[in-house]
């Protein structure tokens, strides 16, 4: 039957859709980003949402017309129109959804940071491996034209072997004491700024320089440390970072040799805003900032030169920065893959690729602890 997967002998035949089902769960980012990006995709339809507060949920379904709401996702996972399962909720839910999703067929997409650690990620992949279904993380900055070409450029060595990366994040967000206590505030929740965005800092150079990351050292800080809990009006305790500063230093391999690495994340930091990637190599360097401005340094330049890139598009409806240009595109993606019944997208983030970020970001919070650089370690 046309739309249906079947399973057998663990293999997975998927028939050409028409179109393509989505379940959502979660109505933040998805509401913000993922639902708009996805209505603009030809073949794709959303046919449930869910959330855990019910006025969320049909507040979602009024406006993007999706038939189906419900504050239990398991029932947008046990849904036969449903063919692909968006995890859009606060990271101490993905692994329970994901592997409810896999085992109900479904292909998956799950927010970063994957899981709460890498006990659950491992758990994740080795469903995903199982049930041969389409299983990705939401790095969506790799779908960005000018970081693949800065890939590209790379790989092709016109910055010579790869000695140093910095990634900087700098926002204000988080700076005031006046924004409300959430899930991101929620250590248990796996809130905070080293999953949010440690996660994408540590894809990101893992993509780019073709290699994984030795060994890491940490220093995480909570610079506010109570907010107000809009259901209670009470004051709560922030269990979670809102900076977070690693040194790394990574595998040798096909770019890289006794490379190391920056990762400076502050939500509290006032001024201009910044979001950038720079790796500097034997003969030169490249820097990426935002949603596609790339730069080019010879060695002795003394001064950076503008790159010509394609501009990523923009979905109707969305705010423009690099993760609504990175998601136009992969939205796309996906409902492409999951409509030709293909298990992987060139270049997009496995649940191999979750598990080994989350292994660094394990890595990272034990050295805080600790006070000492940590080896990570697969398993």
């Amino acid at each position: 039957m046309s739309g249906r997967r079947e399973t057998k002998n663990k293999e997975v035949t998927l028939s050409r859709r028409e179109s393509v089902g989505i379940g959502i769960i979660g109505t933040g980012f998805a509401r913000t980003t993922q639902l708009p990006a996805f209505r603009a995709v030809e073949g794709a339809r959303v046919a449930a949402v869910a959330s855990h507060r019910r006025e969320n949920a049909d507040a979602v379904a009024r406006e993007f017309e999706i038939p189906f709401a419900t504050t239990d996702w398991r029932e947008v996972v046990a849904r036969e129109d449903v063919d692909l399962v968006s995890i859009v909720t606060p990271p101490s839910t993905h692994a329970e959804i994901a592997i409810a999703a896999l085992e109900a067929g479904k292909a998956v997409l799950c927010e970063k940071p994957m899981a709460m650690n890498a006990d659950e990620t491992n758990a994740m992949r080795q469903k995903a491996r199982a049930s041969g279904l389409l299983a990705l993380v939401d790095h969506e900055l790799r779908l960005l034209p000018a970081r693949r070409l800065m890939r590209d450029m790379i790989l092709r060595g016109e910055i010579g072997r790869v000695r140093h990366a910095k990634f900087v994040f700098r926002s204000d967000s988080r700076a005031s004491a006046d924004k409300e206590w959430s899930w991101w505030s929620d250590e248990s929740a796996g809130g905070g700024a080293l999953g949010a965005i440690g996660s994408h800092a540590v894809d990101s150079l893992r993509w780019l320089l073709f290699t994984g990351v030795s060994h890491v050292a940490a220093s995480l800080a909570a610079h506010v440390r109570e907010r107000r809990d809009q259901t209670t009006g009470e004051t709560r305790a922030v269990t979670t970072d809102d900076e977070a500063s690693l040194l790394v230093n990574f595998d040798d391999g096909a770019v890289t040799e006794g490379a190391t690495g920056v990762v400076s994340i502050s939500m509290v930091e006032p001024g201009a805003g910044e979001h950038s990637v720079a790796v500097f190599g034997s003969e030169g360097a490249l820097r990426v900032e935002g949603a596609g401005d790339l730069w080019l340094s010879r060695v002795g330049d003394n001064s950076w030169h503008r790159v010509s890139t394609d501009n990523a598009p923009l979905a109707s409806g969305l705010r423009d920065n690099e993760w609504s240009r990175g998601f136009t595109i992969f939205a796309r993606e996906i409902v492409a893959a999951v409509r030709e019944g293909r298990t992987t997208i060139d270049g997009a983030a496995t649940f191999d690729d979750g598990h080994h970020t989350q292994l660094v970001l394990d890595a990272a919070r034990a050295a805080n602890d600790s006070g000492c650089r940590v080896t990570v370690t697969d398993f």
